[in-house]
């Protein structure tokens, strides 16, 4: 399924807006998803993103549950390891929303709804939206995520 962009009162797409500091703010996407499939839904948004001729270094994937199957490989080598990976900056990188803070800014980043308390989501989704330079892409379900989008602004 394509993602859908969150639309403005008028009914025309939301495209970037200025910030209160005059900054572009990201665009946001949804990709409608169950909880249990949005981590496919980010895989496959990330195949998007590489075939449209996107960098694989401009895309850091967050989950808000369980973690990405590659981070929990990658993160079995060692956190200096994995940390090193996201410092190299030239693959996609994949951590838990949890590390948002530590993760540095891409141009794109994707969230998979996974599970996690609303709450926790409700707080880290503008630290998902603080790092992504042009694009964010929130995978889940559509309710939920407008629901903890409201929250949070």
């Amino acid at each position: 399924m394509p993602p859908q962009q969150r639309s403005s009162r008028d009914g025309e797409p939301a495209g970037p807006a200025a910030a209160a500091d005059g900054a572009v703010a990201a665009q946001i996407q949804l990709i409608p998803a169950p909880a249990d499939g949005a981590i496919d839904a980010a895989d496959e948004a990330v195949d998007l993103l590489l075939d449209s001729g996107r960098s694989p270094g401009d895309v850091l994937v967050l989950t808000t549950g369980e973690q990405h199957p590659w981070a929990a490989h990658e993160v079995s080598f060692g956190e200096a390891s994995y940390w090193a990976q996201h410092d190299a900056g030239d693959d996609v990188f994949y951590a838990a929303i949890g590390d948002a803070e530590r993760a540095l800014g891409r141009p794109v980043v994707i969230v998979a709804v996974n599970g996690g308390a609303d709450e926790a989501i409700a707080r880290a989704l503008p630290t998902a939206m603080a790092r992504a330079g042009a694009l964010l892409i929130v995978c889940g379900d559509p309710q939920r995520i407008n629901g903890l989008l409201g929250a949070s602004a």
